[in-house]
């Protein structure tokens, strides 16, 4: 019997670290995410604000699936209005070194393009903190 690959995804996930892996660090966005919250704890808003092309409703879909692969953590703060920050879990945190190898991965691929006469432009610098604006709108770069 041949799997769907949604199948063959839920069989695996928890058996194979591969699948596993890539399972929760599937979103669009999740990566990036991650690599901002590396960084220590942000409201939603500040999130919104580097990750400029995203909605905030595709933002909230992609946390709260962060969330409840127990990757990040939400935490309430019981003032008015509201106050929401969102960090790392302890296992997001073991995190940490994949995001620093997949950077240093993307440095020496841009770098290879550049050298391969692709046209690319310089590195940005400030890649993971709150001063990239790889994310900004154009007017804004």
């Amino acid at each position: 019997m041949k799997h769907t690959d949604n199948e063959f995804e839920q069989e695996m996930f928890c058996k194979c670290p591969y699948v596993t892996a890539q399972k929760v660090l599937s979103g669009k966005w999740a990566i990036l995410i991650l690599c901002y919250l590396k960084n220590g704890p942000l409201r939603f808003n500040e999130l919104c604000k580097y990750l400029k092309g995203l909605t905030q409703a595709t933002l909230t879909k992609q946390l709260r699936r962060l969330e409840e692969d127990k990757l990040i953590v939400r935490t309430v703060f019981p003032v008015v209005p509201p106050h929401v920050e969102y960090s790392l879990s302890p296992i997001g945190e073991e995190l940490t070194a994949v995001l620093d190898a997949l950077s240093d991965f993307g440095v020496k691929y841009i770098n290879y393009m550049r050298e391969n006469d692709m046209t690319i432009e310089g590195i940005c610098e400030d890649a993971g903190t709150e001063q990239c604006r790889c994310h900004a709108n154009q007017d804004e770069k």
